[in-house]
């Protein structure tokens, strides 16, 4: 999801549709796999990866990009577990409840950020040989930002 995100603010601009992919995929998800009580954390984290992607268009480069999808990553770990600590039962409400949820999920984000790197290469990449193999993609003006 961060990497369609990120991609959404990259190339769908400081528009409503930057957000709509993302944070829509995520709705049609919780649909299907259920609401939960940190909703709201972990789609303020993926409208902050779009923000993100606000940064990666004004200059596209591999390095760029894959700075952005390590710090949404990073973002996501940090906000939502933040949001387990603070809103939920399962840690104590003290410096050191917060560093073991932080600690528990540490598993969890090295699988986020290996496939949000993935991902990012794959639609990021993707789409610059879209472009080579369709300049006229180039020209679609609601795929730049302004």
């Amino acid at each position: 999801m961060a990497a369609i995100a990120l991609f959404s603010g990259a190339y769908l601009g400081r528009h409503s549709l930057g957000f709509i992919a993302p944070l829509g995929a995520l709705f049609l998800s919780d649909l299907l796999i259920g609401f939960h009580s940190q909703m709201l954390v972990v789609y303020g984290s993926m409208a902050l990866t779009v923000c993100l992607g606000w940064l990666v268009a004004k200059r596209r480069s591999p390095a760029s990009i894959g700075l952005a999808a390590v710090a949404g990553s990073v973002l996501f770990y940090a906000i939502t577990n933040f949001g387990v600590w603070a809103f939920s039962d399962m840690y104590p409400k003290t410096l050191a409840g917060l560093m073991a949820c932080y600690a528990a999920a540490i598993p969890f984000f090295q699988n986020s950020l290996a496939g949000d790197l993935f991902f990012t290469a794959i639609l990021f990449g993707g789409f610059a040989l879209a472009e080579r193999m369709m300049p006229v993609l180039r020209e679609i003006p609601t795929l730049r930002t302004t």
